[in-house]
């Protein structure tokens, strides 16, 4: 069965996840943080992509970004990935591929999911028992959502810009949201959702995608419909 193309709406922001081949690690020395840093950087900013939010794993990434075009989400990914993957067997001496077939993603209810998305992504070191707060781990984009440092990668969302007037306010107010964790089941809608590519959102904003791009976004009920008589028919042999 072909694959359905990426759901994509202008302006929508996407949570990304690409992961290393068999969950093996892509990160192996600061430089090479560094360096996927920077490629993003450029490569964002070449295909006119936000970067909201991310945090980079031993093994995965993590990032919160939106798009004006259809497929500059996907060029972006792509050119990161094949310069990624290139620097990486020639430093290390290797061949053969550094990532998990296609990266995952999805579009992100802005105004019911984004600013938990943030904390999402943020918390990953947390949640993986590497640190005990976000502000602890150094490839993160929460030193400059919610620290002291200013990275010129990331792009604030309108959403997080109304956190306050000032800078300061809106660091403040975004270092507050971090005084408790996420619950268990809402990590576990983020992750469903970006694992299997469907809509994360509140059932109007997904019935609003589905209207837009005149497609399913979200999986079918499973089971078939009981009321319908083929199903009562099939069920009945």
């Amino acid at each position: 069965m072909a694959r359905l193309p990426r759901l994509f709406i202008s302006g929508c922001p996407q949570h990304i996840i690409q992961r290393g081949n068999n969950r093996q690690a892509c990160f192996f020395s600061e430089q090479d943080y560094t360096v996927y840093l920077d490629k993003l950087k450029n490569s964002a900013a070449k295909h006119n992509v936000s970067i909201h939010a991310f945090v980079l794993m031993t093994n995965h990434v993590h990032l919160l970004m939106t798009a004006h075009s259809i497929d500059g989400i996907s060029q972006v990914m792509q050119n990161l990935g094949r310069y990624y993957v290139r620097y990486i067997n020639h430093t290390y001496q290797r061949t053969g591929t550094l990532w998990e077939g296609r990266f995952k993603s999805t579009l992100v209810d802005t105004q019911h999911y984004l600013l938990t998305l943030y904390r999402y992504i943020e918390l990953n070191p947390v949640r993986a028992q590497m640190v005990e707060h976000p502000g602890a781990y150094t490839w993160s984009s929460y030193h400059s959502n919610g620290g002291d440092r200013n990275i010129s990668l990331i792009t604030p969302h309108t959403l997080y810009l109304a956190l306050g007037n000032t800078e300061a306010e809106r660091k403040l107010a975004y270092q507050n949201l971090f005084t408790s964790h996420l619950s268990d089941n809402t990590i576990q809608t983020i992750r469903d959702a970006t694992n299997k590519a469907w809509v994360l959102g509140e059932k109007s904003f997904i019935e609003q995608v589905a209207n837009t791009l005149s497609r399913r976004a979200k999986p079918l009920t499973q089971g078939g419909d009981r009321r319908s008589e083929i199903f009562k028919a099939v069920k009945s042999k």
